[in-house]
């Protein structure tokens, strides 16, 4: 199979390099997360689930699709519809949109526990609102916290006390520049499903708590009633419960992934899973916690913009009409089925996980596993995919793309095992650098 020559995109990216700090405005969309030097990196069109780059090459995306912000697939016509009569009707004004009140009714019907909805616009930006409402609400300082949460100073302050205390819930190396040094032992860290853990901090920490902050689920399943311990206990305490469901709302459920795990917090946020691209995020919360926000100040111009509330509003729609969430997860389950057999048929080792929707794997062996995403990235964008180590599913993919998928991945994975059993390095194979993990300078 030929070598992936270097295109239009790589030409770009490397003079963002240059002018754009970390080239990218997303860690996760940087090239060398993928494919260092050969990554298309630029997008010229998407629709459903294939992307052209810039020279018009066509792919099928079965990565992240829009990191993903695109559960209904690219450009879906109904969303973007919505979103264009917004824009031809104004999509600003110095009154405000209707369509706000309109989604927040829509939320609160979907989750009758909470009384009261605020927006803003990008996910780690609406997990400091939250923050902010919870120690408004407590008069408190202290989170607990699990999993990651965004880049706000309110979290990357764990980092301060603790200079490794991110290494293992979400990204290494992750320096605290530029986060006052006061906020130091604010924002401590648990692990997930490790009650014990949790329990001690909040013993150690009684009666200084505002929230605590977690992903209800992301790759595990709460084990041994690790969410409704926590749930009571927080309760007991006064401590305001936030749920992050950025990433896992709608994707198990229409709403947040907590109404199918059985656990209501006080507080949760959702954002890119609920869009389908537009960028609007949700704070909905119970009605005393959430009329905290009137005592702090909180308000922003594009935070009152319509279109993205009118193309959240269809894409909702949208998702509960198809049931969305059935394709995902039996996509999701199509493809961690498909990934085991290929690996066996290839006599390699694979560490699957991840709820359906959101599916990864690692493949083990004595060469690091970012060798062999490396590997996969590079020998799927020879086949037409933009694929790595893991795949987001979404109502555009389709039963016969998986399968497709399957087969030309299934190829990769055996030419992994040949590399293993003649005692080779795959990273010989490799026609540009390793991949990245997270964090780290590019220019």
């Amino acid at each position: 199979m030929e070598e992936i020559q270097t295109g239009s995109g790589q030409k770009l990216y490397n003079e963002a390099k240059k002018i754009i700090p970390g080239g990218t405005q997303l860690l996760s969309k940087r090239p060398e997360m993928f494919l260092p030097e050969l990554w298309p990196a630029y997008y010229s069109r998407a629709k459903g689930c294939r992307i052209w780059d810039m020279d018009g090459k066509e792919y099928i995306d079965v990565s992240f699709m829009g990191i993903g912000a695109n559960v209904l697939g690219y450009a879906n016509d109904e969303v973007d519809a919505a979103a264009k009569e917004a824009i031809d009707n104004g999509g600003m004004s110095t009154l405000n949109a209707p369509e706000e009140v309109y989604l927040a009714k829509k939320l609160l019907e979907l989750h009758p526990w909470a009384g009261g909805v605020r927006y803003a616009k990008a996910g780690g930006e609406a997990m400091s609102l939250a923050v902010r409402i919870a120690r408004a609400y407590t008069r408190k300082d202290i989170v607990l916290f699990c999993g990651y949460h965004g880049w706000h100073d309110w979290y990357l302050s764990a980092n301060l006390a603790n200079k490794n205390a991110l290494d293992d819930l979400h990204i290494p190396g992750l320096e605290p520049l530029g986060v006052p040094s006061g906020l130091a032992g604010t924002n401590l860290p648990f692990h997930y499903n490790r009650i014990d853990e949790f329990n001690a901090l909040m013993e150690k920490h009684k009666g200084k708590i505002a929230a605590v902050v977690m992903e209800p689920i992301r790759n595990d399943y709460p084990e041994d009633a690790f969410l409704e311990k926590i749930r009571k206990a927080t309760k007991e305490a006064g401590v305001v419960l936030v749920f992050d469901e950025v990433s896992a709302g709608f994707r198990l459920c229409a709403g947040g992934s907590h109404r199918v795990l059985g656990v209501e917090p006080d507080i949760a946020v959702f954002a890119k899973g609920m869009t389908n691209g537009y960028p609007l995020t949700a704070i909905i919360g119970r009605h005393d916690v959430m009329d905290a926000a009137q005592g702090s100040f909180i308000s922003s111009t594009f935070y009152t913009e319509r279109i993205a509330f009118a193309a959240t509003l269809k894409s909702i729609e949208v998702y509960e009409r198809e049931k969305v969430w059935e394709k995902q997860s039996a996509y999701g389950r199509l493809i961690q089925d498909g990934w085991k057999e290929k690996a066996e048929k290839a006599g390699i080792e694979l560490e699957i996980g991840g709820i359906l929707p959101m599916s990864h794997f690692a493949v083990i062996g004595e060469e690091s596993p970012l060798v062999y995403k490396t590997f996969v990235s590079q020998e799927m964008l020879k086949r037409g995919y933009l694929a790595s180590n893991a795949f987001y599913t979404s109502y555009a993919h389709s039963e016969a793309i998986i399968r497709e998928y399957l087969e030309n991945i299934g190829e990769v994975f055996a030419a992994i095992g040949e590399c293993m059993r003649k005692g080779e390095k795959v990273e010989g194979l490799l026609q540009c650098g390793v991949c990245q993990s997270g964090f780290g300078r590019l220019n």
